[in-house]
């Protein structure tokens, strides 16, 4: 049995956490950034415990089956009893593999919109954390940009969206990579914490054989003057649950 605890969410809906997979900021920016239609078809890459697409069940979209893959047996496991907590069994699954095989168990161009909150640091940068399962979440020692971005290619349909969060000094590699796999960057916002402070998180979509040309959008304040929520980030929050619970990684 895995030692978790419950998190709560918007609508009554709950999410499991434990010490080795748990959830910040930067994922209630990516699902809120992303903001799936109704008409979206979604897979959500290194899903961890399912965050993300749970996040959206909070509301109405995507109207479609929801996907998570993850790599890691625990992540999966709390994932799956969330699902089942809330009842999700026929609008979310979560899939157990690793999304640089994604051929072997999920269709080619059947979806029109993909996500991923993927590892921060460069294998071999000097991120080290004593779980094992932390280090494949935030070191790229399973995956990288260029491997999300193959996936995604696999998995989007012409004109579908690809939207990622990393960190600043990333954002080439991100670019690169939608691009050596004909995905187009179109959106791109940077995340800081209070006005004096540098960036600490870009949130960028990409679509599949778009167009070039990228727009850049405002900054996103997460504080504001006097070091409370900005107007933005209470509406975000209140978009998913009780704002008081939300922790940054």
């Amino acid at each position: 049995m895995i030692d978790c605890t419950s998190e709560p969410l918007a609508g009554g809906r709950i999410i499991y956490v434990s010490k080795n997979s748990r959830f910040g900021t930067d994922a209630v920016l990516l699902a809120d950034f992303a903001s799936p239609k109704r008409i979206d078809r979604a897979v959500d890459l290194c899903t961890g415990g399912g965050i993300i697409p749970m996040l959206w069940l909070c509301g109405d979209a995507p109207g479609g089956q929801v996907i998570g893959v993850e790599l890691q047996h625990e992540c999966c496991e709390l994932a799956r009893r969330s699902i089942e907590a809330n009842g999700d069994g026929e609008r979310l699954a979560v899939m157990e593999g690793d999304l640089r095989r994604i051929e072997e168990y999920l269709p080619r161009e059947r979806f029109s919109l993909v996500t991923c909150n993927p590892p921060y640091f460069a294998a071999g940068s000097g991120f080290a954390n004593k779980s094992e399962s932390r280090t494949i979440a935030r070191s790229e020692t399973m995956c990288n940009s260029s491997d999300v971005c193959r996936a995604a290619r696999y998995l989007l349909k012409f004109g579908g969206r690809l939207c990622v969060c990393q960190r600043p000094e990333r954002l080439t590699d991100v670019i690169c990579a939608m691009r050596e796999n004909l995905i187009e960057p179109k959106r791109i916002r940077l995340v800081q914490q209070r006005p004096a402070a540098e960036p600490w998180l870009v949130l960028v979509e990409g679509r599949r054989g778009g167009r070039p040309g990228v727009k850049f959008l405002p900054v996103l304040m997460v504080e504001n003057g006097s070091g409370g929520y900005s107007d933005e980030m209470r509406e975000i929050y209140g978009r998913y649950g009780d704002q008081s619970k939300w922790q940054e990684n």
